[in-house]
């Protein structure tokens, strides 16, 4: 882009260079604030995953030997004595980024006669709620690190615009300038003295 060689425009390239120089620490920091929330999370998602896979192992077992009883009518299906009701979530706010909040996962209440079932329905059943929990929580948990994640990009985007592009730019703009300005001085004082000389001749 063309610029000015004026000393408005050098001044307008100085203010320009002490502003990027002064929001770059803080998207430099806020870079580095995402980049740590969004590992946290991470490791987070691969904790539960670790969960809820050793609930579900678990799970298989009784499940597997209820099934394999011939004693329980096929018809009273545990699992379908969970129903999902709703995910309740809040809003946070990470580095200016607006998340989802896990708070809890509602169910929709089920009445069974307890004679239908195998005397561990209620642990069962707790068992189930706590992997929909995982669910409900991991999905939450994974919108945050979409959301982080993109307002990454945009910042480091930003911060190498700064460091590549704009600080660079204006450095140079301000060397040009001066450079030109420092010429014109120097011819303003060798015109100066020339006509000066040529005044003291011809008196």
């Amino acid at each position: 882009m063309a610029v000015k060689l004026t000393k408005n425009e050098q001044k307008l390239q100085k203010d320009r260079l002490k502003q990027y120089q002064r929001y770059l620490p803080t998207l430099q920091l806020k870079k580095q604030q995402l980049q740590m929330v969004i590992r946290q999370i991470e490791a987070e998602v691969a904790s539960l995953r670790v969960k809820q896979e050793k609930l579900v192992q678990d799970m298989q077992i009784w499940i597997a030997v209820y099934h394999e009883n011939t004693a329980f009518s096929s018809a009273h299906n545990v699992e379908q004595l969970v129903k999902v009701d709703r995910v309740v979530r809040n809003k946070g706010n990470i580095a200016g980024v607006t998340i989802p909040v896990f708070k809890e996962l509602t169910f929709i209440p089920i009445s069974y006669d307890l004679r239908d079932y195998p005397l561990w329905v209620d642990k069962g059943l707790e068992s189930l709620r706590d992997c929909a929990r995982y669910d409900a929580l991991i999905s939450t948990l994974e919108q945050q690190i979409k959301l982080l994640g993109r307002e990454l990009r945009t910042t480091s985007q930003r911060v190498n615009l700064f460091e590549k592009v704009k600080i660079p730019e204006a450095k140079e703009n301000i060397k040009r300038i001066g450079i030109y300005l420092g010429d014109q001085q120097t011819a303003a004082v060798v015109r100066g003295k020339i006509a000066k000389k040529k005044l003291v001749q011809g008196a």
